[in-house]
């Protein structure tokens, strides 16, 4: 899996998942050029890797083990993790979503991994239960629509989206669909706590905190849910009820593209303090043998990885949490793009950005094409997540 070695690092994550599927036994080499996967030798396998343009090398017994001796070695930072099932997944996406809305849902299209969509009705029924890992689409769980307003209150699909998440909030036993949002980030919420996994990408991560920081509190005006908001919100907000982000201040105006000062999109653009040819951040070096989880979720070809922009792009070096880890960031305004922490009994990881390989993805624009992309680093950071639930589970080293 380094650089030079893999021709389609990502479909070799679907190679994984399908021997998972298919029960054989897997491990990941932490480290060992560019976080590898050690299968067996099997025809079937063979054959699955020939079908997808998967690059494998044939080990004997011996090199096997003289590799495992290798990562085991207490001067090396490497390790090797037991993945045990193919994890089921599930996408929070809504029906009839477009293409281009949500790289995740691509790249495990692509990378052949199947997976589950469901939406409000499927999680307000408590069918979460039924999965080990749980996706958020770009979603806006505020009920402001995304704040879209300003650009696109005249748009048919904006009409036409609005109407529908007040047709379904009104069909599920909702007044508004700020209130019907509040009621799914809170089933979400306590997925995570039972010990569930939790991944959200780009403005899902900052509207889920926010949505559950504001609960009893109107924060939407009157074009959103036909009513004035609290008076004097912003002091209402409790920020222990959010995931990730503390101290944040709301944008109060509906025609500004922006829900609060956690998201760092406008340092970037011309004479800004992040422009175009300096956009990118750099994943941590962590220990593999005393920190394999975020190890497990940096593991990729190259530290440095390309930005791109979305509408939650990264987040606020001074708004993320004391006790949640950054594991990538952008060093020039201190911004941390890719974090990971724990609720209860379970883990969510934020991941900045709508397409990593579509620098500013617009309203309309042509999906990217995975074909072209077969080795990104940013796409891989997204099946790093998708994989880590398959790991055995052992307690952390102190």
């Amino acid at each position: 899996m380094e650089a030079e070695g893999q021709q389609n690092h990502l479909k070799a994550y679907g190679i994984t998942y399908w021997a998972l599927d298919k029960n054989y036994k897997v491990s990941w080499l932490l480290n060992y050029r560019g976080g590898s996967f050690l299968l067996p030798d099997d025809n079937a396998i063979r054959r699955e890797c020939q079908i997808r343009g998967v690059t494998f090398e044939i080990l004997s017994d011996g090199a096997a083990n003289n590799i495992l001796e290798e990562i085991s070695s207490p001067s090396q930072n490497m390790e090797t993790v037991v993945l045990e099932k193919a994890p089921k997944i599930a996408v929070y996406t809504p029906k009839g979503k477009q293409p281009w809305d949500d790289a995740v849902t691509m790249v495990l299209t692509y990378a052949e991994i199947p997976y589950t969509e469901i939406y409000d009705e499927e999680v307000l029924t408590d069918q979460l239960l039924l999965y080990d890992w749980l996706h958020l689409h770009h979603e806006d769980f505020t009920g402001q629509y995304g704040k879209f307003f300003g650009a696109y209150r005249n748009a048919p699909w904006y009409i036409e989206q609005k109407k529908d998440a007040e047709n379904l909030a009104n069909k599920l036993g909702y007044n508004k669909v700020s209130e019907e949002k509040l009621a799914v980030a809170i089933k979400i919420r306590d997925f995570v706590i039972g010990g569930g996994f939790m991944f959200a990408m780009c403005s899902a991560t900052e509207t889920f905190d926010i949505a559950l920081s504001a609960e009893g509190v109107d924060i939407c005006e009157p074009m959103f849910d036909g009513d004035g908001s609290s008076s004097n919100y912003q002091s209402k907000i409790d920020y222990t009820n959010s995931f990730a982000f503390k101290d944040f201040i709301l944008e109060r105006q509906p025609t500004v593209y922006e829900f609060s000062d956690i998201d760092t999109s406008n340092d970037r653009g011309k004479n800004k303090i992040v422009p175009f040819e300096k956009d990118y951040f750099t994943l941590m070096d962590f220990s593999a043998k005393w920190d394999p989880i975020p190890t497990m979720l940096c593991q990729n070809h190259t530290q440095l990885v390309k930005g791109f922009m979305g509408q939650t792009t990264a987040f606020s070096g001074d708004r993320v949490k004391a006790n949640v880890l950054t594991l990538g960031e952008c060093k020039i305004n201190g911004e941390a793009r890719y974090i990971h922490g724990t609720k209860g009994k379970g883990m969510f990881t934020f991941y900045g950005g709508h397409d990593p390989e579509d620098y500013q993805h617009h309203v309309g624009d042509a999906p990217t094409v995975l074909d072209l992309h077969p080795n990104s680093p940013g796409y891989r950071l997204i099946l790093n997540n998708v994989l880590f639930p398959a790991a055995r589970k052992k307690k952390q080293k102190t």
